[in-house]
């Protein structure tokens, strides 16, 4: 059905802690002043994306995984849902500390196909920019302690970023991505969320946002660990590989191109998001333009493909 990159449309997600620099960074038409998310490859019921070109243009991805799974190697006694989400965030303001649950939790007591584990690859940060990544207890009574009695400069654990670090963020830990950064972030497709702690702000009503702590404690883990990752580099012709994480959910990279690469096509599906750059892709014979923002999937029946320019890209597949 496709031998063409599946070219998807943005969702754009309005956020209290959102801002413009969706509009800056990639030209992006915002709902608001307020844009935090773009839901740029999706499949998920609360923001699917818009398939833009070929036989399924105008459809869902959720639509082109349900009724053409072949496009993606799917194995039709498999019914779960589409299993990753791609977004590019930006903090205009501090997020919400939060956790999320893991696959047992979601199904058990969600009714959910997936917990969420996910990573984020960091575009752009603001000079100091920091995220909260884990906590400084060291047993679930510690945890649920200083949670009760609102103790957050001893209980968060806070880690500075710049632009091209990479941060794994397993399902059970207790994060929030600081004022001022930007990043692409590859997860499970889940949207369950559980909110530790809002820094007591109000929306346009005057209302705080709901709070989830009994919940975040049950899923929270206890004492933190923080994942030991290795990047491996690989140089293919004029592409610069970087392997950022292989996991039991995705395997993600960063890619650098500068000239030309043959590859072939040896996952199930692969999700494209070009970060900075132009370049193009051939396909037999015929070639398809991409720039930075744009963000597709190569399905399952493409085997060969050439990438030809100057551009970064983070790739996933499952």
């Amino acid at each position: 059905m496709y031998n063409a990159p599946i070219f998807l449309q943005p969702v754009l997600q309005e956020r209290i802690w959102g801002g413009q620099k969706l509009q800056q960074l990639y030209q992006y038409e915002l709902p608001s002043a307020q844009t935090g998310e773009a839901w740029v490859i999706s499949a998920h019921p609360n923001g699917p994306s818009i398939i833009r070109n070929g036989p399924l243009e105008g459809k869902t991805l959720a639509d082109a995984w349900e009724k053409h799974g072949e496009l993606f190697n799917k194995n039709q006694d498999n019914v779960e849902a589409y299993p990753l989400l791609v977004k590019v965030l930006d903090a205009n303001d501090d997020l919400s500390v939060q956790v999320h649950p893991d696959d047992r939790f979601a199904r058990e007591e969600e009714g959910e196909p997936y917990g969420k584990t996910e990573c984020w690859y960091v575009l752009e940060a603001e000079p100091g920019a920091e995220l909260v990544l884990g906590h400084h207890a060291k047993t679930k009574a510690e945890l649920e302690d200083m949670i009760d009695e609102g103790k957050w400069n001893n209980l968060l654990q806070y880690i500075p970023v710049k632009a091209g670090d990479f941060v794994y963020v397993p399902s059970g830990t207790i994060h929030a991505i600081g004022k001022g950064i930007v990043i692409l972030e590859t997860q499970q497709s889940s949207d369950i969320t559980y909110r530790v702690y809002d820094y007591d702000r109000t929306d346009a009503k005057g209302d705080t946002r709901e709070l989830h702590l009994e919940r975040a404690k049950q899923v929270t883990t206890v004492p933190h660990k923080t994942p030991e990752l290795t990047k491996q580099k690989e140089q293919d012709e004029g592409l610069l590989s970087t392997k950022l994480v292989e996991e039991k959910y995705f395997t993600v990279y960063h890619w650098k191109l500068d000239g030309q690469v043959q590859r072939k096509l040896d996952v199930d599906f692969l999700q494209c998001s070009v970060i900075a750059g132009e370049a193009e892709i051939t396909i037999q014979g015929e070639t398809f333009p991409v720039e930075k923002g744009e963000h597709f999937i190569l399905p399952n029946g493409v085997t060969d493909y050439q990438i030809s320019g100057k551009a970064e890209w983070i790739v996933s597949h499952m």
